[in-house]
């Protein structure tokens, strides 16, 4: 079990920094698809927001990567993946195989760190 969540952290760390540095360098050129799908990405360019999306993505990754703070990793990108599969799902389903991988890896990680996350699980706060 160790090594499964040694390579779902490592290979979700490498994935969000890759696409987090990609925000900011964007050595990945690709068309803007059609439709709604391209103008929400227009806007998400245009607007900066990508920059910290991707500042968020970046520092999740390296926290993932160096094995620290990693249930604050998960917390960090666990809404970004959330939005991620939002726009697979309705906008762009095409290309939505690495949201997918990425989605089963984080909800692996979520649950071998899940008693991190026990305290907003409380039915009663004090």
């Amino acid at each position: 079990m160790k090594i499964a969540v040694l390579i779902a952290r490592i290979l979700m760390g490498l994935i969000f920094v890759f696409f987090g540095l990609n925000g900011f360098f964007q050595f990945i050129k690709a068309p803007l698809p059609s439709g709604l799908a391209g103008q929400f990405l227009l806007v998400f360019f245009q607007s900066h927001w990508v920059l910290f999306v991707s500042a968020v993505q970046l520092v999740g990754g390296l926290l993932l990567l160096v094995n620290r703070f990693v249930p604050l990793a998960l917390a960090l990108l666990g809404p970004v993946i959330v939005n991620i599969i939002l726009y697979h799902l309705l906008l762009s389903p095409a290309a939505a195989q690495l949201a997918v991988v990425v989605t089963i890896l984080w909800i692996f990680l979520f649950y071998r760190y899940r008693q991190y996350f026990s305290g907003i699980f409380a039915q009663k706060a004090l």
